[in-house]
């Protein structure tokens, strides 16, 4: 089998990699020179033989909508293209249907992982037709991590790889996996918090370790925690400024829009807004609300000019 493979940064370069492993034929494309195999789309999908399958893996949003686009108009009837990038689901019944009267397939690849996925495999949460998604399996197949195995060796199937329905539905169980982990940052963030600023406990890094085994709270991210301490045990040099990639914004939104609580989620969310601001608004509201009603102390701040503070308020 061949794979044509679009964007090969962190994510994509590593999953060439893997799947090149499997003995699968990858042949790669990306606008920056270097480690690509062709040098556009036309020659990439001309160096592939027919049915073909091409796995886009760019940023979400208009630089893949342009790349499925653009294939569309190069590739013919029995190919498939894949989009294993962090589009959101909606994107995806729009692709499908400019793509199926060319009778070109279209499987939506949630693909999670990171610049770990290489050396650990990647879980897999895929949309599309059986047809579309039985053409992609070797692929898939190659990148999903080993199937565990029980206390008698047998292998467990299903682990790291999930058909989880039609067209949409590998976005959407990405989209919740990510406003999952989210959750579950900031409950170790908050955790982490709470143990520094306790004079009582003298070892912080070590006690987050101890959680790693035996433990109900274990997990990779936990693990990842603890190798950040390592590196800095005071978390000193980086700032506590947190971006959020699109998907926790659109968990909450479809939380919203089918009338399911989920406030861990939706809290982990507005911290990471708040994380953004060096002096909230809201807060700055809060304390002259208390200034006014109770005549409570204000902190100063600096005038619109930069120069002398504002003096403060008499308590």
């Amino acid at each position: 089998m061949q794979l044509g493979l679009v964007g090969l940064g962190k994510m994509g370069g590593n999953m060439a990699e893997r799947v090149r492993r499997a003995g699968i034929e990858v042949i790669g494309y990306d606008r920056a020179p270097g480690a690509r195999d062709v040098d556009s789309l036309e020659a990439l999908v001309q160096a592939l033989e027919a049915p073909r399958v091409v796995w886009v893996m760019v940023p979400s949003g208009e630089p893949t909508r342009a790349t499925v686009r653009a294939l569309g108009d190069l590739l013919s009837e029995g190919d498939v293209i894949v989009d294993g990038g962090n589009s959101k689901f909606t994107d995806d019944k729009v692709h499908a249907e400019q793509l199926a009267p060319k009778g070109i397939g279209y499987v939506d690849a949630g693909v999670s992982g990171g610049v770990w996925g290489l050396q650990n495999g990647y879980a897999l949460m895929v949309g599309g037709s059986v047809e579309d998604v039985a053409k992609v399996q070797p692929v898939f197949d190659a990148l999903k991590p080993p199937s565990p195995r029980d206390e008698t060796g047998t292998e467990m199937p299903g682990a790291g790889f999930v058909h989880a329905g039609p067209v949409g539905a590998g976005h959407f169980a990405k989209m919740v996996h990510n406003g999952i982990e989210y959750a579950m940052m900031q409950a170790y963030g908050e955790g982490y918090e709470l143990l520094a600023a306790a004079d009582v406990i003298e070892d912080v890094p070590g006690v987050v370790a101890s959680w790693t085994q035996g433990t109900v709270i274990r997990s990779w991210l936990l693990d990842l925690l603890v190798r950040a301490l390592q590196e800095d045990p005071g978390l000193d040099k980086i700032t506590g400024y947190a971006e959020d990639s699109g998907e926790g914004r659109w968990t909450v939104e479809q939380a919203i829009a089918l009338a399911v609580p989920m406030p861990a989620i939706a809290a982990s969310l507005f911290a990471r807004f708040a994380s953004r601001q060096e002096d909230s608004p809201t807060m700055k509201a809060v304390a002259a609300l208390r200034s006014q009603f109770g005549g409570h102390a204000v902190q100063a701040s600096i005038d619109t000019r930069g120069n002398n503070p504002v003096p403060e308020k008499p308590a």
